[in-house]
């Protein structure tokens, strides 16, 4: 079985999409070719209105898809915030060559949004707000060959850019003063956090369940190994001081990777790791090889400045293997 994640940066139709559809998929089918996934996770997949149809539909990936194997593949995607149809942007959609047993999605329902009062903003609200996170977690129960199941979880945890603090802005990257950029960092910090711990205890809720069920955790973590997020998700028996809890941490599968090609996105002139591939000790038993299709990957820094987008993606798609 061939496991993939992949952030196709919101693919969109025009007016809202700064390439050509026709453009972005001659530029997607093949690297979507390349990963041969049995199971796919893809983020970043933006709805569209249709004529006469009251909910978004995923019509521009769609169109990608037309002509590949995958468009036959059974599909979960997250909903819009009024359930009907599937959101305007950023949708999570996870592909399938099994049968689908079950999907869910996970948003605030083992975290509550904290509350905070923010201490920067113009004028100070007179309490504390929930800092709500940005997405929710998608969960796919998937029926394997031979029956066995294959939990999956696909996310995207909130970016590390700093998030909106009310008269603290004089544009959308220009901020008014340096308490007000802190700020706001701080609190796309606390998203990004309590995301985590919203998949780590759902973890604890299917490995309570079942310690040996088969789980995979794919995504754009916005993290790279270490940080925070990574750690509480990986839940590392050096972190809890408690052998016994071993069985409930996951595995980060790109440590496997070469340390030279062990990157998804290149920031700056930075090769950074934020997209992983995470499996649960009874999947990891079935781990047998992980790749990177890095090799066309630009600078994303590089293009926003020449105000050019990648006709594919700047996050390059990340692919493991399994021995069922």
């Amino acid at each position: 079985m061939r496991l993939a994640t992949f952030n196709l940066e919101s693919l969109d139709l025009p007016p809202k999409a700064k390439v050509p559809l026709e453009v972005r998929a001659e530029a997607l089918r093949p690297a979507l070719a390349r990963l041969d996934a049995d199971v796919l996770c893809l983020q970043e997949v933006n709805g569209q209105h249709v004529a006469g149809r009251p909910e978004r539909l995923l019509v521009a990936l769609d169109r990608v898809l037309e002509g590949t194997a995958y468009a036959g593949y059974r599909r979960h995607a997250t909903r819009g915030p009024d359930g009907i149809g599937v959101a305007d942007v950023h949708n999570l959609v996870t592909l399938s060559r099994f049968p689908i047993r079950a999907g869910r999605e996970v948003l605030h329902d083992l975290v509550p949004a904290p509350d905070y009062r923010t201490v920067t903003a113009i004028p100070r609200p007179p309490g504390p707000q929930p800092v709500a996170f940005d997405r929710p977690l998608l969960v796919t129960e998937i029926e394997l060959p031979g029956g066995e199941a294959l939990t999956v979880v696909n996310l995207h945890l909130r970016a590390p850019l700093a998030a909106a603090i009310p008269g603290q802005k004089r544009s959308a990257f220009v901020w008014r003063t340096v308490g007000g950029w802190a700020e706001g960092y701080f609190l796309s910090a606390v998203r990004r956090a309590g995301q985590a711990l919203e998949l780590r205890l759902l973890l604890e809720e299917l490995l309570a369940a079942d310690p040996h069920r088969l789980v995979a955790v794919a995504g754009d973590f916005n993290a790279e190994d270490h940080d925070t997020a990574l750690r509480i998700v990986i839940a590392a028996e050096e972190e809890t001081g408690n052998g016994a809890l071993s069985p409930r941490s996951l595995v980060l599968l790109d440590r496997g990777l070469p340390a030279d090609r062990r990157w998804t996105v290149l920031h700056h002139g930075r090769p950074q790791m934020l997209d992983h591939i995470l499996a649960s000790r009874a999947l990891y038993g079935r781990f047998r090889d992980i790749d990177v299709h890095n090799e066309t990957i630009g600078d994303e820094l590089v293009g926003f400045g020449k105000g050019a987008r990648s006709p594919a993606s700047y996050h390059a798609p990340l692919v493991a293997e399994f021995a069922l």
